[in-house]
């Protein structure tokens, strides 16, 4: 059934409101079956919130873009994820969330695919195997796993560690566009090719899209191989350790003399 007029306008200015607190991402909530001819009436006759004062405007929401403290805004993307049922991975075996971890106001992020079995048991990226080469990768460039910031294009373990579907990965990523935003580094690392044809939007193989720099909404974004592949074919650490040497020259960090076993 067609919106009268009068709430669409009401609505669209609601909307307005909350693109100007910095708040894009909307989600569907069950509702009441039917709103009253008299709810609806004076919803219509309801002032914009553009024109109500400080204490009269709802929501009294926090905009993230106006939080200086980086690890309070990624606080409060955490709190607005919630225990997410957004798409279909919540009722598929997921233990538990797992949002990101290291410094708020890291210079480098490094972004994966997704948790696996290690990560939706303890609730933290990279600490299985493949988190433990990635230690490894991040010691080599001259740094410690708390200097950078670790997070995943999804936030929910696939069903026997699947690679994502990409409507899952269009739900979740909003929550990371906006961790990226709290965190402003430098530059960003995609590991694997779903974290970067994700972040991208290319459909490219690894040996094309590896070995240059992109530009990601302002910030520099380097690609190389996930450390899971690394131990699928350990062959390519060379490579992977040609990647880390040019995010580390961008960074501005010393190149060691010799390359790490």
């Amino acid at each position: 059934m067609p919106l009268d007029p009068a709430l669409r306008r009401a609505l669209t200015d609601r909307v307005r409101y909350y693109n100007d607190l910095g708040i894009y991402d909307f989600y569907r909530r069950p509702v009441a079956p039917e709103i009253s001819d008299e709810a609806r009436n004076s919803l219509a006759r309801a002032p914009s919130p553009a024109t109500l004062s400080q204490e009269e405007s709802l929501p009294k929401l926090k905009s993230q873009s106006t939080i200086a403290d980086p690890a309070t805004a990624l606080r409060l993307i955490r709190e607005d994820l919630g225990e997410c049922t957004r798409c279909r991975l919540h009722k598929e075996g997921r233990k538990q969330i797992v949002f990101g971890v290291g410094d708020p106001e890291a210079d480098l992020m490094f972004i994966g695919e997704a948790p696996g079995a290690d990560e939706d048991q303890q609730g933290e990226p990279f600490v299985g195997r493949s988190g433990q080469l990635l230690t490894n990768m991040i010691k080599a460039m001259g740094l410690r796993r708390e200097d950078v910031y670790i997070a995943n294009i999804i936030k929910c373990r696939p069903p026997g560690n699947r690679t994502p579907e990409r409507d899952e990965c269009e739900t979740c990523s909003p929550f990371l566009m906006r961790q990226i935003e709290a965190i402003r580094p430098k530059a960003l690392v995609a590991l694997g090719a779903v974290a970067a044809k994700t972040l991208l939007a290319i459909n490219a193989p690894m040996s094309e899209l590896r070995g240059r720099w992109y530009d990601f909404r302002g910030t520099k974004l380097a690609v190389t191989y996930h450390p899971a592949f690394l131990l699928r074919d350990p062959r390519q650490k060379k490579e992977t350790w040609k990647d880390l040497q040019m995010v580390m020259k961008e960074m501005g960090l010393p190149l060691p003399e010799k390359n790490p076993e």
